[in-house]
């Protein structure tokens, strides 16, 4: 079984103007900065292997957390395609069918050229498969994107992405899962820094 601790990097500039992200590198702002530099880490945090995102913004959360973090591309944001650098409100006012239509698909919302929640957890999935930890109980931890925490968190829960999320995620805080036998569970949400 792995333990996998996800922490969401801090804030950027278009995080306060509510654009979507994805994978524009976008570093942090100033308050994201001082966000993170306010983190303590639990004890048991501080000695495990840590990975993260390619993206600055995760980059330099991973430096400001003070952990040695390993760069893994599987780790990066979720692509919105030609939604990046959008906001909801600019997208639903563009083309209101199609938003409305991707929005009811829930975990296979897949703008044009970008990826679905459904493929973002396959795609961290298989890059735990391969870190092939077997029969050792082992816990790492990944600086990642609010995208990824939520694709793995609806594997977890068998939630489909539509209505109302089963459980409400603190992204100032540490999310733990396990991973085991090709499933996610949830080992404990909301973990304070």
């Amino acid at each position: 079984m792995i333990h996998v601790y996800f922490i969401r990097h801090g804030q950027t500039q278009w995080n306060v103007e509510k654009r979507l992200q994805g994978r524009t590198d976008i570093p942090l702002n100033e308050a994201g900065k001082l966000q993170i530099s306010a983190y303590k880490l639990p004890e048991l945090l501080l000695s495990i292997p840590w990975f993260h995102s390619p993206l600055l913004r995760a980059q330099q959360t991973a430096e400001l957390l003070s952990v040695n973090a390993q760069v893994e591309s599987a780790l990066i944001e979720m692509s919105w395609g030609n939604w990046e650098g959008k906001t909801l409100a600019q997208l639903r006012q563009q083309d209101p069918v199609y938003v409305t239509e991707q929005e009811s698909l829930g975990l296979d919302l897949r703008p044009v050229g970008g990826e679905s929640p459904r493929l973002v957890a396959k795609r961290v999935s298989a890059w735990i498969e391969a870190l092939d930890i077997v029969n050792v109980e082992q816990r790492i931890g990944c600086v990642s994107h609010k995208g990824i925490i939520r694709a793995i968190y609806a594997n977890a829960t068998n939630w489909d992405m539509l209505g109302k999320a089963p459980h409400k995620l603190d992204y100032h805080c540490a999310q733990h899962f396990y991973f085991e036998r090709g499933r996610w569970s949830i080992g404990e949400l909301n973990i304070k820094l």
